[in-house]
């Protein structure tokens, strides 16, 4: 009995060693040794952070690009999808509320042409992203609201497409963030 208690005892010490000092002290190295030293990737304007590359933003104003709508009103501390399935009479209604805005934002758009992501949450809630279709769709608005040629914002939204991993893993995308600044560059 004394001698199974022992090396229990001595097991619980080993492992309260591995899992409470030294896997936290490796993830934290790791962590050092991302971008942004693992306090996330900021992205800064005229030195002050404005953001994370990231986590998505709430932009509403018709003179931004809007991203993906987010379950969790953006709120990076509770990032979650909302939970309700496609046929959802609740869920079906928040995504026409959705369509609704998008088509009163954007006018001369059809319902059809809406990429769905424009009206659909991401599943963290979070989606820093958009496609490319998401971003050209909503260039008319932007030139009319900022007074400035079509072709530049088209040429902007180009500019700021990020290709696939490695041109293979991953869908063409669009920081929302980061095209909105260079947006504010503009004149």
């Amino acid at each position: 009995m004394k001698k199974n208690l022992l090396i229990s005892l001595k097991l619980t010490l080993v492992m309260i060693v591995l899992c409470a000092v030294l896997y936290p002290l490796l993830i934290a190295g790791i962590g050092k040794a991302t971008p942004g030293g693992g306090k996330g990737e900021t992205v800064s304007v005229n030195g002050k952070i404005v953001g994370y590359e990231k986590i998505g933003q709430k932009f509403t104003d018709d003179k931004y690009f809007w991203g993906r709508p987010s379950a969790v009103d953006y709120n990076a501390a509770g990032s979650a999808g909302s939970n309700k399935g496609p046929s959802n009479p609740d869920y079906l209604q928040t995504v026409k509320d959705r369509i609704d805005s998008f088509l009163v934002h954007n006018p001369g758009i059809k319902k059809e042409e809406i990429p769905a992501e424009m009206v659909t949450a991401s599943g963290s809630g979070l989606d820093p992203d958009i496609s490319p279709a998401g971003a050209y769709i909503q260039v008319k608005r932007i030139a009319a609201v900022r007074n400035l040629p079509e072709e530049k914002i088209k040429a902007l939204v180009e500019g700021h497409i990020q290709k696939p991993l490695a041109g293979i893993l991953g869908p063409l995308k669009v920081n929302v963030l980061k095209l909105n600044i260079a947006l504010d560059t503009q004149k």
